[in-house]
């Protein structure tokens, strides 16, 4: 383990952005916070620490168990990172996916046949 990992290395090798270069940049725009407060991407973490990130509609909340500068499998970040979100704000997030259904983008057009099946068996049960 490392005893001085940078956010953005951290953000990406346990698996919260695809990238590396996607992580700084939510640095970078504010959308990271440890302690509520903004962070630089180049900010060193130390294992307890609570780093909140927000990906629009909801803010996620991780709880920092270990340090990796190398990007680890799906099945080992367990040991790395906790999801500490609480689940009235994950509830927000699936109703907001449900809502998705029915709001339609102006100029899209009507429905396709599939489309409008989704939403008759969505709105009769």
């Amino acid at each position: 383990m490392d005893e001085n990992v940078r956010v953005d290395k951290w953000l990406w090798a346990v698996r919260i952005f695809k990238t590396r270069g996607e992580a700084a940049e939510a640095c970078k725009k504010g959308h990271v916070l440890i302690d509520k407060l903004p962070v630089k991407p180049s900010r060193t973490l130390r294992p307890g620490y609570i780093v909140q990130v927000r990906k629009p509609p909801i803010e996620r909340s991780y709880k920092v168990l270990g340090l990796s500068e190398k990007r680890i499998s799906a099945k080992l970040t367990e040991g790395f990172v906790l999801d500490i979100t609480p689940p009235e704000v994950l509830k927000l997030l699936e109703m907001q996916k449900d809502m998705r259904l029915t709001m339609r983008e102006k100029g899209t057009g009507r429905p396709t046949k599939k489309e409008r099946r989704d939403l008759d068996e969505f709105f009769n049960t």
